[in-house]
Order: structure tokens, then sequence, then C-alpha cells
């Protein structure tokens, strides 16, 4: 087992240690004072579509448990919290009213981590779109970007002033791709055409609400959290090599090409450009808007080799097999040194700003015994990472800090509550919180480093 202390010098003084959750994921209450459906809400509660139909209903109960929660992270140490705020409990409708009881919960969430020390780094949009919305199209219709604006100033205007850091949106991948052309995550899409108006409304929305951050809150650092696939090629061959490229810039390049370069990737634009929404005057300029730090959500990583089969649609790639024979309790492929060749590539790729690995750990399904639970491969997990991060810093990469996912096992979106990724073991039966053998190591390596002194920049 890698010790704590000793990994603790490979870090800076004012790295930045912290944990990370979604609001779907544990807050439940989802009736609660205002709070309307969200396409997730629809979503959970069709057929078929979560494992066992699980839903959020009650989740963590974090909504109801709050203080408790709040102590728990101050508990294990850490210098922040990543959290993110729920439109349908801000603005219930996705337009109209604000419903002040939303913004009272996220004022009391706030101000409960300042009491503690704690930093807040708030995340806009973590997939929780209001079902209203879906009236007009949802993400593939223009007009929710200039709703999510008013939703961010109306966030901002409230929280903005003690707030450490903000992300617009978290996995736009995910909430592109996984929700509009694969369906397996809200509102079940399987359809090109409406992928393609969704990743490009999402970016207007990002940079729509970079706009909104600096005119409300000028001094408060504003990024976007992307989780990038570090794509292996399956072989040597120019065919895999090519399919390589062309996953690059279909699952990254269409993210941080507008993000940081203000350019869709020439490769997706041949392929799929006249399938694009129309992309007006001013709307790459506002997506390209200067961002002051940018956070890493990265799990495992992606092989893929070239579709063998003629006329397949872009980007024509097939998974290859994976070289680690190590998995987590999910599936995934478990292999380290992928975080590392991420950072390079896209650092060399695009002018990026400050890093922070905003997700990062492992699904164990491990469960309570006398009292315990015994995680060792999530701690290895998570020991291995940082062990890559502090190389990344020693190659002179800006990363500034580390979240990992999750503080508590929660609502994993299609895979309902079956996968576990928290360093803190929840019963949902009882609510009971039980700190995982990986959360007292993750304490006392987040207990060498002093709290209060770190600001995003």
């Amino acid at each position: 087992m890698v010790e704590a202390k000793k990994l603790a010098k490979r870090f800076p003084g004012d790295f930045l240690f912290g944990v990370a959750t979604a609001s779907f994921q544990i807050e439940g209450a989802t009736k609660a004072d205002g709070r309307k459906p969200s396409i997730w809400d629809a979503f959970s509660n069709m057929p078929g579509r979560v494992y066992q139909g699980h839903n959020g209903d009650i989740a963590c109960d974090h909504y109801n448990r709050l203080e408790d929660d709040l102590d728990l992270i101050k508990s294990l140490g850490v210098g922040a919290y990543r959290f993110s705020i729920a439109w349908p409990r801000i603005i219930p409708e996705g337009t109209g009213p604000v419903n002040e009881k939303g913004l009272d919960f996220y004022d009391r969430l706030v101000d409960g981590l300042k009491a503690r020390n704690i930093k807040a780094f708030a995340t806009l949009y973590h997939w929780d779109l209001p079902l209203a919305l879906m009236g007009d199209g949802g993400w593939t219709a223009r007009s929710t970007a200039y709703a999510y604006q008013r939703y961010a100033k109306t966030v901002i205007a409230r929280l903005g002033d003690r707030l450490d850091a903000v992300a617009t949106f978290n996995e736009p991948w995910c909430s592109v791709w996984l929700s509009h052309l694969w369906g397996i995550h809200a509102p079940g899409e399987r359809n090109m055409d409406a992928a393609l108006r969704a990743l490009h409304f999402t970016n207007l929305a990002h940079g729509l609400g970079v706009a909104t951050v600096r005119e409300e809150q000028p001094k408060l650092p504003v990024g976007i959290v992307i989780n990038p696939m570090h794509v292996y090629a399956g072989s040597d061959s120019a065919e895999d090599k090519a399919a390589a490229d062309r996953a690059f810039d279909f699952h990254n390049g269409v993210f941080f090409g507008p993000v940081f370069k203000g350019e869709y990737p020439e490769s997706f634009l041949s392929a799929l450009g006249n399938r694009m929404p129309a992309i007006e005057d001013g709307d790459m300029a506002t997506i390209s808007q200067k961002t002051d730090w940018w956070g890493v959500n990265y799990y495992t990583p992606m092989r893929v080799s070239n579709d063998p089969v003629e006329g397949a649609e872009y980007p024509a790639t097939v998974s290859a097999k994976p070289v680690s024979d190590v998995k987590t309790d999910i599936g995934w492929e478990v292999f380290p040194q992928a975080l590392g060749d991420l950072i390079r590539t896209v650092n060399a790729r695009y002018q990026l700003p400050d890093c922070y690995i905003t997700e990062n750990g492992a699904c164990y399904n491990m469960g309570v015994e006398n009292g315990a639970v015994d995680d060792q491969p999530r701690l290895d997990y998570i020991a291995d990472h940082l062990s890559v991060t502090a190389d990344l810093i020693a190659e002179g990469y800006p990363m500034k800090g580390y979240f990992a996912w999750s503080l508590m096992d929660n609502f994993e979106w299609a895979e309902g509550y079956r996968m576990r990724f928290g360093i803190v073991h929840v019963d949902y039966e009882t609510q009971v919180r039980t700190i995982k053998k990986s959360g007292h190591w993750y304490k006392e390596l987040a207990g060498k480093f002093p709290k209060g002194n770190h600001k995003a920049e």
C-alpha cells in the first residue's frame, strides 16, 4: 500500500485535495420545496432505462441531511468540495419564476462550507435539465442555451460572492453523445442530428455562462469540466492510427476545439458539418472566451480500431481490446498511465489554463463487514492516479488539485444503486454513512495540506 505520508511529499503545499458529488445523484427530495422534475426524473421512471427501475427520489437524502454531510466532509480533512446545483430547484420550469427555497438550500450549503473552512467548487450543470424544457426540444433547441444563461445569472448573483470556483458544465460528452446519440442517458435520444444540435447548443451555453460569470463576479474563477478520452490505437496499422485520430476529434476535439481554439475539428466538419445546426455569427467567439481553469474527469482509457464496415458513420471506429486485465466492478480497464498520456496530449494540442482533476475514482462494491469497508482496490486506484498526477507536476504541468469521485456511494445514473464509487459507504435502507478504508487513507493524505489558503487562478 502506498503510504499517504510518502505520497504527500510529492505535491506542492498549495495543492488542493477535495471530494466531489452531483445534485441528482445524492440530494433526493425531488418534489420538495418547489423543485419540479428534471429529465432524469422522467428517464428513471421509464421502464428499462435505469437498472431495476431505480430513481433519484431519495438517493442519499442529502437534501435533508445537509449539516451531517458537511460535517462528514470536514471529518475527511479535505480542502474543497465540488458539488453541482440542480437547475430544477432554482428555476423549476427552466424558464419562468425563480424558486427562492431552492436558492436557500445552496445558500446553506455554501455557508456551511465556509463555516468549516472548505472551498466551494460549484458546477452549474450536471445533467439534470428541467423537464419542462423538453417541450421546446431540450438541448436540441438553441433557446435552451439562453435559458441556461438566465439560470447561471440567477445562481451567480446569489452565491457567486462566496464560491471559490465555478464550472459551467460537467462532462458535456455524456450529455451530448451518451444522451442524444446512444440513448444511454437522459433524455435517451438515439439520433446523430439531435446529438449535433445538442453539441453546438451546449457549447454555446458554456460560452454564455462564462460571460455571465464574468459580468456578475469578475474575480470568480470560471472553467469547464470535460471527460476527455485518451485514445489508443488498437494496433500500429495506418488504419487503426487514423481511426484513433478520428476518435480523438469526435470525443475530445468537438469540445476542446470550440472552447480553447474557437473552431470545430476539420475531420469532424468534413464528415458531419452539413448536418450541424446553423452556427451563427459570434457563436464561436462566445464559446471560446478565455477560461481561468479546466477540470479533467478521468477513469479509463479508450482503445479503438478502424471500423471495417464500408460506409460506417464517422468516426467509424470499433472498440479494441484492453491492454490491462485489471478491471473495476463496472468493467472499466484500470490503466493509470493513460491519465498522464491524456494530459500531455491535450496540452500539446491546445493552449490550456490551470487544471484540476475534478473526478477520479473507481467502482468497487464491497459492503460493510464488522463496521468497516475494506476497499483496498479503490485505495490503490486513487494512489496510483495521484502518483501519475505528481509526475505531471514534476514535468511542469499546472495541475492544481484533485477531487476524489465520489464523496459517497450514490445514484450511478443508468446503473442505479448497484455500482458504488464512494470513499464513504451508504446503506440506502438506513442512510448510515461508513467511511471506507480508502476514505481513511485519503483523510490522512489530505490532512497533510493546510486549509483555507487556496483559490483557483
